[in-house]
């Protein structure tokens, strides 16, 4: 763990009655509004602990870019018990982001685990309190093969941060639990930290949406990035498609006939003049006792949000969110202002049809 550090935030009321004189009693027994103040306090400590980190941040971390990019190789990441499951997270955001990562276990290390390294391989080593037998062991060994060290160390005067090259300073006031014992408020920043250098690496060589679309091709994600709007639009006569002069009736029907959420209104030419949605046809119902008189541009948005048929699903998705009332269906128009067709944001999450 980190070493001892003197605490001089304030402590959370109540963790007070918890000292080295007195017992706390089991939090199972404090009734629930204490839990919540608990776990707010927590959550407070580890934002607090991140924030004095970042601010923290100096040329060291321009120096482990630096040397991270120098290298054409791959980076290793090792530490052992919790810092060993932080280490894991960063080799895993490292590579999603364009750094080649690997794990190394430090007590496996020894046994063979070596044998993945190549001369000049950098290497992140996690530990809090900077003591830690294996990966002390371990430095002499790393020396041979030529590899710069990069530690995120809670402890600077530690044996271990003698022995680096690039030092980032995940030191923290106390641990986010009230006995200050637990990997907490540590674990986070030094999982912060590690974020900070991939995010660093990320922008140093210009790393692009579709080159993270391509290493993250899975889940949602990877759909979202991977897939263009083509892949996943309606189409054709799935589409209820009506002209500006259309009865707004049988523009109703039209649309019932095709439950895509909305219709296109299409001009002569092709290009879309509006688009019609059932909140527009909602509209029109509440503020006309008579619709007979009604055509679809009388109800339509003349000027509506779109999306080209090249864009990704994740563009798309964002076209629809951010903003100040969302919406769930597109029409998709050409460079033109043809219309093609439209796109739904059940397609999005569906992928593929």
């Amino acid at each position: 763990m980190f070493a001892s550090r003197k605490f001089t935030s304030t402590v959370p009321a109540i963790w007070k009655a918890t000292s080295s004189k007195q017992s706390a009693r089991p939090m199972t027994s404090r009734p629930e509004n204490d839990w919540l103040a608990a776990a707010r306090a927590a959550m407070e400590i580890e934002a607090e602990s991140i924030r004095a980190a970042a601010a923290r941040l100096d040329g060291e971390l321009i120096r482990a870019v630096e040397l991270i990019l120098a290298h054409p190789g791959k980076v290793i990441v090792t530490g052992i018990g919790k810092s060993g499951h932080i280490a894991r997270k960063i080799v895993a955001t490292l590579c999603s982001t364009g750094t080649a990562a690997v794990f190394l276990h430090p007590a496996e290390a020894v046994h063979g685990d070596l044998g993945i390294y190549t001369p000049g391989d950098p290497t992140v080593l996690l530990s809090n309190r900077g003591s830690s037998v294996e990966l002390q062991a371990l430095v002499p060994l790393l020396r041979q093969f030529r590899s710069p060290l990069i530690g995120i160390l809670g402890n600077l005067a530690s044996p271990l941060a003698a022995q680096m090259d690039v030092l980032l300073d995940a030191s923290v006031e106390r641990e986010a639990d009230p006995h200050n014992l637990a990997p907490t408020a540590s674990a986070v920043t030094a999982l912060a930290l590690g974020h900070a250098l991939a995010i660093a690496l990320m922008c140093a060589r210009n790393f692009t949406p579709e080159e993270f679309g391509r290493f993250h091709p899975g889940g949602q994600l990877g759909r979202n990035l991977r897939l263009t709007v083509a892949a996943a639009m309606h189409t054709g006569d799935e589409v209820a498609w009506v002209a500006p002069e259309t009865a707004l009736k049988d523009v109703i029907i039209a649309m019932t006939r095709r439950p895509m959420g909305g219709a296109c209104v299409v001009a002569a030419d092709g290009t879309l003049a509006g688009f019609l949605t059932d909140g527009d046809l909602r509209r029109a119902l509440t503020n006309h006792d008579d619709i007979r008189t009604l055509r679809a541009a009388d109800a339509m948005t003349a000027t509506p949000v779109t999306v080209g048929p090249e864009a990704n699903l994740g563009q798309a998705l964002e076209l629809m969110e951010r903003r100040r009332s969302q919406i769930s269906v597109l029409p998709v128009v050409d460079g033109d202002g043809r219309a093609l067709g439209l796109l739904r944001i059940h397609d999005i999450y569906l992928g593929t049809r």
